[in-house]
């Protein structure tokens, strides 16, 4: 399993203590992200903060994030563009697309349409960025893209499976309600564990969203070992949202523990 961590789990870290972080970890990579409460980079500029990167002995699997992607307009345009032109400036291998997640725009004919006009038009961009873009169906029940057959679907009939790929997050493929996991299509997966046994699915939301042990109740290790025994490879990264999570005093240590939870759960089942 190819570890790797997003800026979300500890959002509290500068940037420079966030990568010392992941390496520390062997992570093979990180992911930022422009939504938390600091500066992209904590305002070092692209080209410096890609090198730190590198300098650390990782690589930039991910920059985000554009939001509501599929609720395409001159300003999501904008925003795609400018996302693209940080990526090539700090050496992002990718880009992340959420799609709308307050509970409009999701009429059936009105989702497919949304997706399908916002893919079509970044398609072309990020194809002469040399970039993929990631795009992720948020599970819960108010989300203008829950399912991943739909999103693969689409990015077939763009004939654009060439710049996109799926987010797997365990998280959002359990609030879906499971299915086809998509090996081949998928870019990245996404990690974090619920543990509280008195919410509902239809009850968790973000903040629920901790570090995995053998009280999760996702199938984290389940839904891991289906994706790597099927043939996937990339990277799977921490992204936790809970402020439990974000005020561990140690988070080295509890982060290192759960990795090698779940890779002593893998084990257990390749022997």
């Amino acid at each position: 399993m190819k570890r790797a961590l997003n800026h979300m789990t500890v959002p509290h870290l500068g940037f420079e203590p966030f990568l010392a972080l992941a390496s520390a970890l062997d992570c093979i990579g990180v992911e930022v992200r422009n939504d938390l409460d600091r500066p992209l980079f904590d305002g070092i500029d692209a080209v410096t903060a890609g090198q730190m990167v590198r300098d650390s002995g990782l690589r930039l699997v991910g920059l985000s994030q554009v939001y509501p992607f599929n609720s395409w307009s001159t300003d999501i345009e904008s925003k795609v563009r400018d996302l693209i032109g940080i990526a090539k400036a700090c050496g992002a291998e990718t880009i992340s697309l959420i799609p709308r997640n307050d509970g409009t725009e999701c009429g059936n004919g009105e989702r497919h349409a949304n997706l399908r006009i916002a893919l079509k038009n970044i398609k072309p961009m990020v194809e002469e960025a040399g970039l993929i873009a990631l795009v992720e169906p948020l599970g819960f029940p108010r989300s203008s893209l829950r399912s991943k057959q739909d999103l693969v679907d689409t990015i077939e009939a763009l004939d654009a499976s060439h710049v996109f790929r799926i987010v797997h997050d365990t998280f959002h493929h359990t609030l879906a309600g499971g299915g086809p996991i998509f090996p081949a299509q998928t870019g990245i997966v996404h990690i974090s564990g619920v543990v509280d046994p008195s919410l509902g699915l239809d009850q968790m939301e973000d903040a629920h969203r901790v570090l995995v042990d053998a009280k999760d109740r996702l199938g984290n290790v389940a839904q891991i070992r289906a994706l790597l025994q099927a043939g996937y490879d990339g990277p799977v990264s921490y992204e936790c949202f809970s402020p439990e999570t974000h005020a561990l005093p140690d988070p080295e240590r509890a982060l290192r523990q759960s990795f090698e939870f779940i890779s002593s759960q893998l084990a257990v089942e390749a022997a």
